[in-house]
């Protein structure tokens, strides 16, 4: 296992479980530990706290597994057959959504997984993605409690976000210009304390989970949020349409809507159609013609052409 302390922290806890359960079923395996830590006390305050091996705190051997293995994610769980031939380079997320379900890692397994995946979201709904227990509602502006069944049926952003985080604030009101009745946003805090939210949340027009909602950590897993802000789009049965709305909405804004893959096709036509106009303009009345088939308003006046970057956030 490759990790640092900081991220990895979060993931350890659930690896632990795993293996003590695994372990109590007598299966064969052993962990051995390589931490990239710089800090040898908090290899060490991490190390003795769990059940498994571990190369010593900045082992030369280190450095070159990270080459080997082609590190580029923490933490990363890296699987090895009995004859030392790597079964997968990475079983992080699998142990996170599966736990000791997904043991021992082989392609027969991961192929049973997708099944069993495919199944869920076949049955999904919004009530099953937003309902836990007590907790069968989200918040309005008003404080009042909305519940989830009142949302039955519309097309909902799930939208993963921090006050702490400046490209979060810098995209909220991108959203915000985006957000129109077709669709309900709600807001999931990834913010450290309720004043923090609360003052974040008094920028947003929509719905909100309770600060400290439980849901979050479950929804977070659903969406595959690998960082913030992240916008997924769930269709009108509660199944995930995309889990890439942010990057949508950026590039295409409210014609992004419904985020479905024929929305992007069609978006993608009318670009093509766009970019061969100059080959169809003639002159005259023909030429008036063509410029309002391609939608296109032509100011005689000097032009500039600006490129705008962006760049995804990660907490």
């Amino acid at each position: 296992m490759l990790s640092t302390y900081k991220e990895s922290s979060d993931f350890t806890g659930t690896l632990v479980k795993v293996y003590n359960e695994l372990k109590a079923n007598a299966e064969n395996f052993e962990i051995v530990m390589i931490s990239l830590d710089d800090n040898e006390e908090s290899f060490n305050k991490e190390f003795s706290g769990l059940p498994w091996l571990s190369l010593r705190f900045k082992d030369k051997k280190c450095e070159k597994l990270v080459r080997y293995f082609d590190l580029s994610d923490l933490p990363t769980l890296v699987i090895i057959g009995p004859d030392g031939k790597t079964l997968h380079p990475n079983v992080a997320d699998a142990i996170e959504e599966h736990g000791t379900i997904a043991y021992p890692f082989t392609p027969d397994k991961f192929a049973e997984l997708e099944k069993i995946e495919k199944a869920k979201q076949e049955a999904q709904t919004l009530e099953s993605v937003l309902v836990s227990g007590d907790l069968d509602f989200v918040l309005g502006k008003d404080g009042a409690k909305i519940p989830v069944s009142d949302l039955v049926g519309k097309h909902i952003l799930l939208y993963f976000s921090a006050h702490w985080y400046p490209p979060c604030r810098a995209f909220t009101p991108e959203l915000a210009e985006t957000y129109h009745e077709a669709f309900e946003v709600i807001f999931i805090s990834n913010d450290s304390d309720q004043a923090s939210y609360d003052e974040y949340y008094s920028t947003m027009p929509w719905l909100s989970l309770p600060f400290g909602d439980k849901r979050r950590e479950y929804l977070s897993h659903l969406c595959k949020v690998n960082g913030i802000p992240s916008l997924a789009a769930l269709g009108p049965t509660g199944k995930i349409i995309t889990t890439e709305t942010r990057d949508l909405i950026m590039l295409h804004g409210a014609e992004a809507f419904p985020f479905t893959v024929e929305c992007m096709a069609q978006i993608e036509t009318k670009s093509d159609m766009a970019k061969d106009w100059p080959n169809k303009v003639k002159h005259g009345k023909e030429a008036r013609k063509n410029l309002l088939k391609y939608g296109l308003i032509i100011c005689l006046l000097p032009c500039a052409y600006y490129v705008i970057r962006s760049f995804r956030g990660s907490r």
